[in-house]
């Protein structure tokens, strides 16, 4: 069996992935596969990204806690609308079909790393299976509820917009009081549960930020920090991960600013 990475070592990041049907060569069959530019942001932080599949065979939860065995912290990845069924609600028709085997893994994956307190990123789809394990309900379309197509203005292009960070908060302290997050995402988090908090709104209000209360290092955000100017989250993340750090203290993060802070520039 692995064993977790040394102090020495860079951490092992487990990265959930798609599962999509994929061409590739002469092949054009279902694949697990995740946009690199996950893996990217992982190494270019001082991990070690490594892909978790669905496990759609046997005990998944027997599965989530052997894999997790051989990591330092988990990415959970963006992707398709968790199935209305996980809390409680009927599908809306803007909701997309249901992904089983992702949903399934990945509840499973989150209930382990919460009882582990393992450092936790969870971006945008992942941001939703976070609450959901929770015990949160999502808004399955947002354009019905703000009224505009604000957080996915273009199909397949990210889009961007401001979200301000409350003071205080872990994100704050490492990405400042406001900024200009690409974003891709129809649907959104709502009725938090006590183990949440919301740490991040758009202008609409929509919530783009939570934190998992009382873990050390557990949150997620609603926008694509690995698309562009998200170096610094996973900085933190990956700092966070390594094995002499979860067993102590944290690096220290920058002193969170005002929200009336500059916007970051478009990259």
């Amino acid at each position: 069996m692995n064993t977790p990475a040394g102090p020495a070592d860079p951490p092992r990041i487990g990265l959930t992935t798609y599962r999509e049907r994929a061409a590739w060569g002469v092949w054009d069959e279902p694949a697990d596969l995740l946009p690199v530019t996950y893996a990217d942001a992982i190494a270019g932080a001082g991990g070690v990204p490594v892909l978790l599949p669905p496990i759609t065979v046997g005990d998944v939860t027997l599965a989530a806690r052997t894999v997790l065995d051989g990591v330092d912290g988990v990415v959970l990845s963006g992707g398709a609308d968790v199935d209305p069924s996980r809390y409680g609600a009927s599908r809306s028709a803007h909701t997309g079909a249901a992904r089983p085997d992702r949903d399934s893994w990945e509840l499973a994956l989150t209930h382990e790393v919460l009882a582990r307190d393992l450092p936790l990123l969870a971006v945008c789809r992942g941001m939703q299976v976070l609450a959901v394990a929770l015990g949160a309900r999502l808004i399955q379309h947002l354009p019905d509820r703000v009224g505009t197509d604000v957080h996915c203005p273009t199909v397949g292009v990210h889009g961007r917009h401001r979200v301000r960070l409350e003071t205080g908060s872990r994100l704050a302290g490492i990405l400042g009081g406001m900024i200009d997050a690409p974003t891709y995402h129809h649907q959104g988090v709502e009725m938090l549960p006590a183990e949440l908090r919301a740490t991040g709104w758009a202008d609409d209000d929509t919530i783009e930020a939570i934190e998992v209360t009382g873990k050390r290092w557990a949150l997620g955000v609603q926008w694509h920090p690995e698309v562009a100017d998200g170096a610094p989250l996973f900085e933190a993340f990956v700092a966070a991960s390594r094995p002499t750090v979860r067993n102590g203290a944290f690096p220290s993060e920058k002193r969170p600013v005002s929200d009336s802070s500059a916007l970051g520039g478009r990259s």
